[in-house]
């Protein structure tokens, strides 16, 4: 990889504080990590001069809560409702996995989401069945070149959650790298209060950042779990509030004090049923809050597609409550604020000299793209994956001129054909 590359001739957009066009201007990167944004920066002797000419320059997107591993049985279920996703899904299909096959999905998976220009994911994994699912999918992550946060859920016998938690800390991630550890947790409105402490105490205990499905299930769930959270002092570990749907405004008001941040699948909350998003009220309260995929057994894997609902669902509140909502705020959450989700405000989500180069350039020169005035609105409203052009993480270049490098997708694909008759086959 060279150390140094120059991007020129693109129109750059950034992120933060808020999105903004910084129009015409160049990017330096050197070792992986952005040094200058600005005009006319030189070309140094054996830099790596990328030619953005008709590109858009922007920061990767931030998909905060994707179970990666079900790439291999997507459209299972597309019409479902949240409890036949459940029974399909979690109860049938989710055991047959074998670890090749958690290897294989979260590979493909991956490959998707840099493919679309997502750069960092949460990975919420909860198909760990043994120690070998759990190396498959890290083993997978980190194959992949994306930056990921693997949340780990457990899912062996019960009473093991501490224990086994600890050690994949321990095991898998004991050195630094592009992929990082979450817990990922179930309790206290899915699998019960026990389930929850143990899930929360060990994060406090190994320093990790919580992500749980939280006020996806009415309101007196939702309620309930909350007091729950705060009556044990469980919400002193950052956590992420998955699928926040139930929540009153006062409550919303508790959840921000505490620090958390929060995750909206605008898609699929609708077409499971669990609610309308609450995409508005999150951020109102000043919770910070990112877009995610979910899962692409019932919903498009790219951001693209999660923007555009994101901004039509707001905007099309009644009465217009929702008109102040953005294509700009749309972008934002797919980026700086997704990265604050996940715990790397300050590593990605913006152009900021000084954080790690993953970013991407897109295509104006298609017919759906072309003589865009607003280049912010033409990317929320108008692009599509087709027009991510080249992507990079951590200033290595994983895809370029269209074309995905460093994997043989032919064997990728062939190994989630292979996993996909396998497990849903009867």
């Amino acid at each position: 990889m060279t150390s140094t590359i120059l991007i020129k001739n693109g129109v750059v957009i950034d992120t933060e504080p808020e999105p903004v066009v910084l129009g015409r201007v160049d990017v330096r990167v050197d070792g992986g990590t952005i040094t200058a944004v600005g005009p006319g920066l030189p070309a140094e002797p054996g830099a790596e001069v990328i030619d953005a000419t008709g590109r858009l320059v922007l920061p990767g997107f931030v998909d905060t809560h994707r179970h990666t591993w079900q790439a291999g049985i997507r459209a299972v279920a597309p019409d479902v409702d949240f409890g036949g996703y459940m029974r399909r899904i979690i109860t049938e299909l989710a055991p047959r996995h074998r670890p090749r096959d958690l290897y294989a999905g979260n590979l493909a998976g991956a490959l998707e989401c840099l493919d679309s220009g997502v750069t960092t994911l949460l990975d919420w994994s909860h198909a760990q069945f043994s120690p070998e699912h759990t190396e498959a999918a890290v083993r997978a992550l980190r194959e992949s070149g994306i930056r990921a946060v693997f949340g780990y859920c457990y899912g062996g016998r019960n009473g093991g959650v501490a224990e086994e938690t600890r050690r994949v800390r321990e095991t898998l991630f004991d050195t630094p790298g592009l992929v990082t550890m979450a817990v990922a947790a179930i309790g206290p409105e899915i699998a019960g209060e026990k389930r929850a402490l143990a899930e929360w105490r060990v994060a406090a205990e190994l320093g990790l950042p919580v992500t749980a499905h939280l006020g996806g299930h009415g309101g007196e769930s939702a309620a309930r779990g909350l007091a729950f959270l705060e009556d044990n002092g469980l919400l002193s570990t950052p956590t992420t509030f998955v699928h926040a749907l139930h929540y009153t405004d006062e409550q919303l008001k508790r959840i921000a004090a505490t620090g958390a941040t929060a995750s909206v699948s605008p898609v699929d909350e609708m077409s499971l049923g669990l609610g309308y998003p609450t995409t508005g009220s999150l951020r109102a309260a000043g919770i910070p809050t990112g877009l995610s995929a979910d899962t692409v057994v019932c919903s498009p894997g790219d951001m693209f597609s999660q923007m555009r609902t994101a901004h039509l669902l707001e905007r099309g509140r009644p009465g217009g409550a929702g008109l102040g909502f953005t294509t700009r705020d749309a972008l934002r959450m797919a980026t700086i604020e997704g990265a604050q989700v996940v715990g790397l405000g300050d590593v990605v989500g913006s152009l900021r000299p000084g954080k790690q180069a993953d970013l991407q350039l897109l295509r104006t020169d298609t017919l759906g793209m072309a003589a865009a005035h607003d280049p912010i609105g033409a990317i929320v409203l108008n692009a599509d994956t087709g027009c991510v052009d080249t992507v990079m993480v951590a200033g290595r270049v994983l895809k370029r001129g269209g074309q995905m490098l460093h994997q043989d997708l032919a064997s990728v694909l062939a190994a989630l054909a292979e996993t996909a008759g396998a497990v849903v086959a009867v």
